[in-house]
């Protein structure tokens, strides 16, 4: 059975290259905004790992990732953050909560894979363990 991921990004070009390099591999679910994402979480969705965007209307995603993270139900699931802000490593620096990895667009689709494997990993092995 493939991971269920659930991408947040309202960028169109983005969504497009993410389909194309993870559906072979993933379950996805894309939505536009942390606001569609947050409405599809609340009907009981429980994805393996999200990979988000910072800069999006309705809901950015620092707001998002926020929400997830105070949540009793979402805390644990991982993160990767998939931003074109100039001041990426900044913001995840200062975010009061883990995020498990972030890439600056325009990202290489290899080092996106290499990340989701490495996240993916270690929470299957910590889950077991715990």
């Amino acid at each position: 059975m493939k991971t269920q991921i659930l991408i947040v990004d309202d960028d169109l070009s983005i969504l497009k290259l993410l389909n194309f390099i993870l559906s072979k591999d993933y379950d996805l679910v894309v939505k536009n905004s942390g606001l569609e994402a947050l409405s599809w979480l609340e009907e009981g969705n429980d994805p393996g790992l999200v990979i988000s965007d910072l800069q999006m209307p309705y809901i950015d995603g620092l707001t998002f990732v926020r929400n997830l993270k105070i949540s009793g139900f979402y805390k644990d699931t991982p993160i990767i953050v998939l931003s074109g802000a100039d001041n990426l490593n900044e913001l995840v620096a200062e975010m009061p909560f883990t995020i498990n990895a972030h890439l600056k667009k325009p990202f290489n689709p290899a080092a996106l894979k290499t990340a989701i494997t490495q996240v993916l990993n270690i929470y299957d092995s910590t889950e077991y363990t715990n």
